[in-house]
Order: C-alpha cells, then sequence, then structure tokens
C-alpha cells in the first residue's frame, strides 16, 4: 500500500518526491484560473455571484444562474456570457465535467483545430452596436477561455488540454496580455512537471524568467524542478538567489526544507518547518511537509497530531485534500480500527467543507 498517495494532479504537483513524501507547496501548483475579467462591469447581480464563488458555494451558484435564466432576467450577451461562465466554473468545480463540456459546446463555432473556437460575431461587441455604442473587440471571459483549455484532461485527454494551452499561450501572446501570458505559462510547466518531463519545465521556466527575471517565485519554482532532475548544486544556487531577492521569509525556509528533504536529512528539514509555523501558523504547506517529515522519521503520533492540530487551529486554510490524505494515510498506519477514525473525520468535513471539497479522499 502506498500510503501517501496524492489528489488529482491539477490540484497538487504529482512528483518524485509527491509519489514518496506527497510534499506539497504552491510554488508547484498551476497558478489560479483568473478572475473572470471584463465584461463583469453592469452585469446583473455578478458581485453575489463572485461571493459564492469565493465561498465555494458551487451548488447555489449554479441554482442562481438556473433562477437567472428561467425568469429571462438576462438581457443582454455579456450577461449571458459571464454567467455561463460562472455555471461552466462551478461544474468543474463539482467534478461534473461532461456536464461542463457540454455546457461550454453550445458556445462554440466549428473550426480549424487551429482556429480560436470563440471567434464568432455573437460574441463581438460591434455585432451590437445598439446595446454597446463604441465598444469593439470579443466579450468572452478570459475564463472561458481557460477552462475550454482545462477540460480534456478531467476527461482522459491530457494530449488535448496541452495543445490547447499552447494555443491559449500563442493567443495571449499575440494580444501582448503578459499578466495572463504568465498565468498560463505556469499551468504549462506545472503541467509538464506533473508528468516528470523536467527539460520541457526548465525551458519553459526560462520563458518565465524572461518576463520577471527577479521574481522569487519563478526562481523558487526552477529550483524544485532541478531538485528533481539531481541537480542539487544548482537548486542550492537558485535558492540562495531568492534568498538574496525576497522578503518571503517562509518561501526561503520552505526552499531550505526541500533541500533537506531531497538529503533525506527529515529530522533538519523539520525544523526548518517548524520556524515556518511559528511565523505564520497558519502555513499549512509547512505544516502538510512537517508531518510527512515526522512520519518518515519514524514520529507517526506527532505527525498524526501535526495535522490534526491544524485542522482544528486553522480548519478554512488546512481543509484541502493534500492533508486529509496525508492523515487518512496516517490513520491507516496506526489504527487498527482506521475506518472508525476515518469516519468520524468525514462526518466532520461534511459539515464544514465547500462543496467542490473531495471528500473520496478519506478512502472510506
Amino acid at each position: 500500500m502506498d500510503p501517501v498517495t496524492g489528489p488529482d494532479i491539477d490540484e497538487t504537483l504529482s512528483t518524485d518526491l509527491q509519489r514518496t513524501l506527497s510534499l506539497s507547496d504552491p510554488l508547484t501548483t498551476p497558478s489560479p484560473s483568473p478572475s473572470l475579467p471584463s465584461p463583469l462591469d453592469d452585469c446583473l447581480d455578478v458581485d453575489s455571484l463572485q461571493e459564492l464563488a469565493v465561498r465555494g458555494s458551487w451548488r447555489s451558484l449554479i441554482d442562481k444562474v438556473s433562477r437567472a435564466r428561467k425568469l429571462s432576467l438576462l438581457k443582454t450577451p455579456h450577461e449571458h456570457l459571464v454567467y455561463l461562465s460562472f455555471n461552466v466554473l462551478s461544474l468543474l468545480k463539482l467534478r461534473r465535467f461532461s456536464d461542463a463540456a457540454s455546457d461550454l459546446s453550445s458556445l462554440l463555432s466549428p473550426s480549424s483545430p487551429d482556429a480560436d473556437p470563440f471567434d464568432d460575431p455573437r460574441y463581438r461587441y460591434e455585432t451590437y452596436p445598439d446595446v454597446y455604442p463604441g465598444r469593439s473587440g470579443s466579450m468572452v471571459p478570459f475564463a472561458l477561455r481557460w477552462i475550454h483549455a482545462l477540460l480534456p484532461q478531467h476527461l482522459g485527454r491530457r494530449s488535448e488540454t496541452l495543445d490547447r494551452l499552447y494555443l491559449l499561450l500563442d493567443l495571449v501572446r499575440r494580444k501582448a496580455w503578459k499578466r495572463r501570458e504568465v498565468s498560463v505559462l505556469s499551468s504549462i510547466v506545472a503541467n509538464h512537471f506533473a508528468h516528470r518531463e523536467f527539460n520541457v519545465c526548465l525551458a519553459l521556466i526560462g520563458d518565465l524568467l524572461r518576463l520577471r527575471p527577479s521574481d522569487p517565485v519563478l526562481l523558487s519554482r526552477l529550483g524544485y524542478v532541478q531538485t528533481q532532475m539531481g541537480d542539487l548544486e544548482g537548486a542550492r544556487d537558485t535558492f540562495a538567489r531568492v534568498e538574496a531577492l525576497s522578503a518571503d521569509v517562509n518561501l526561503v525556509s520552505r526552499n531550505r526544507a526541500m533541500i533537506r528533504v531531497v538529503e533525506k536529512e527529515f529530522t533538519e528539514a523539520v525544523r526548518e518547518y517548524e520556524v515556518c509555523v511559528e511565523r505564520d501558523p497558519s502555513d499549512v504547506v509547512a505544516i502538510n511537509n512537517k508531518a510527512l517529515c515526522l512520519m518518515y522519521s519514524r514520529d507517526l503520533s506527532g505527525a498524526i497530531k501535526v495535522l490534526e492540530g491544524a485542522l482544528e487551529r486553522v480548519p478554512t486554510e488546512a481543509l484541502n485534500e493534500t492533508v486529509v490524505v496525508n492523515l487518512c494515510s496516517m490513520y491507516e498506519l496506526a489504527h487498527v480500527n482506521h475506518s472508525d477514525v476515518k469516519k468520524s473525520l468525514g462526518n466532520w468535513i461534511a459539515k464544514v467543507a465547500p462543496d467542490d471539497f473531495d471528500s473520496s479522499c478519506t478512502r472510506l
């Protein structure tokens, strides 16, 4: 039995370390999907939609969109697009991938594989001069393009997702959308990293660093790739650059700890993670990784206490699938009656978790 099986690759990075330790760090995860951009201004009740999304109330959000459609409250083309964006995002979060793909397909124009599937006069402001006087260009929210790229992977078609992400990268570069270029590149890097395609990662991170040469987060990502390739000296040099550039002391400490982990110096890694938690009790990356290092130092009961304590003290931050998978794996190792312990945890999760929490991670 693998005691530390990790969650889906689009949520945490399934690397060699991830498979053996289930260590996680936001540096090596895809950047979060961008917030829905303009056209949001003057859209019907969009603030309440955003509030539901922030709370993770995806089922309520779907109900709200459905009511707006049934009552014919949506009057303009961009309102329909914004509400559809929230609906598709909600379906994606709830893992209703086929439904999300079906909803999204209603927008797409038949096109060649290399064409923009959203390039349709229906989705341009100038098609409706009476509604949008003086405006031109596409009204398609960027989030729809992002979801369109990510969905195939959830349906077992990773190569299609990569094709779409690279097409999306080409689009944002042609439009000179620098912030979005960084987001798309980061997502592509994470996808290749998850499949141990490290040489591709290095090339893409080089592209990112040309955009932001002194970004400590990007440099840290480079260091993580170097550790996976066995280039510890290179990783040390990269992390030293981060230390010289970054005011984020926890970022620096987590980088130091990663080197210790790769060298299997788990006691030293624990000390680094403890420093992070002392500075920021809600640093769940450090908490999770500290617990895993304790487990591999043969202190299983201490590791369990660390994760249980985090769920009690900072439930909003600590309640994610990685932490729960690791905790349940530890229960399986520590308790003969682990099913009862996991059921108690599952009951608590059911009361406090957002709609998109994957309860199957308890493996009940």
